[in-house]
């Protein structure tokens, strides 16, 4: 379970002329709490202190959960169980800004996507809309989006796609990996482009771009220079399902963050490749 929090300067707004870039202004803080069977583990806070500073700071709760140190800037392994045998680390401070920093702006999860109030039903891990969250309807009402955006509330964003299995393998995509796979990132040349606005505007097309797109990364038993990202023929070799479903260091995908697979997120792109709509 996680929960989210942000606080913004009062008078201050987040300037969002560039959807995927959205400007925020110095004093900003946000926090992401994490709990596994009911008990806080970690609560994560980033703090713009400068037009280009940011502090990022991870806190361990203690086993009641009733206080929270700072973490080591070198991160706290084993820090919860989250299953089995397996623990949640708490992250260290370079490979936060290893996330953050790669999409050239540190605030994730908080964007136009992920706030609109056209609620993707099948979104994966998704929690029901209820009064008191925030959206871009309620930043827009409290005069928060500069320049003002009644667009973003007449008019929610969403993602482009052609069934519901195709809007939410992409929504996953853009929240889980669009942070690294976008224009703006040094994994620009690998072609992947996941952001919000790539997908809004241009989400069938990404998917389709998504079967012929080849990769570096070899599934074992293809040959050289022929694994696709997705394989429409043959789609247990497809590189993004071999990469989401490992736990290797070295391959898996997301690369950090993740002891476990995500059996929602495997099953959702599995039915979306073996129903995957005929190319337009």
């Amino acid at each position: 379970m996680k929960h989210r929090w942000i606080f913004l300067p009062p008078g201050a707004s987040i300037d969002v002329t560039r959807m995927d870039e959205w400007d925020f202004p110095v004093g900003t803080k946000l926090w992401k709490e994490f709990a596994f069977g009911g008990r806080r583990a970690e609560t994560r806070m980033l703090w713009k202190t400068g037009a280009d500073q940011w502090v990022f700071a991870s806190y361990a709760w203690n086993a009641a959960g009733t206080d929270a140190t700072l973490a080591p800037q070198d991160g706290l392994p084993g820090a919860a169980e989250v299953a089995p045998g397996v623990f949640h680390d708490i992250p260290s401070i370079d490979q936060c800004r290893a996330c953050h920093v790669a999409r050239r702006t540190e605030v994730l999860g908080f964007n136009v996507l992920q706030l609109s109030t056209d609620r993707d039903p099948l979104a994966i891990h998704a929690e029901p809309l209820e009064p008191g969250m925030v959206t871009l309807a309620t930043l827009e009402t409290d005069g928060l989006l500069a320049p003002s955006s009644p667009d973003l509330v007449a008019h929610p964003p969403r993602i482009d796609a052609r069934n519901p299995d195709e809007r939410a393998m992409l929504g996953y995509l853009a929240g889980n990996c669009g942070a690294c796979h976008n224009r703006a990132s040094d994994l620009a040349p690998l072609g992947l482009h996941w952001r919000p606005a790539e997908l809004i505007g241009h989400g069938v097309d990404t998917a389709e771009a998504m079967a012929s797109h080849r990769t570096k990364w070899q599934v074992p038993g293809v040959p050289d220079g022929e694994t696709r990202l997705v394989d429409i023929d043959h789609p247990e070799q497809s590189a993004l399902l071999r990469r989401m479903r490992s736990r290797a260091p070295a391959t898996q995908m997301p690369p950090l963050g993740t002891v476990v697979r995500d059996q929602d997120a495997i099953a959702l792109v599995t039915r979306w490749l073996t129903t995957r709509p005929e190319s337009h």
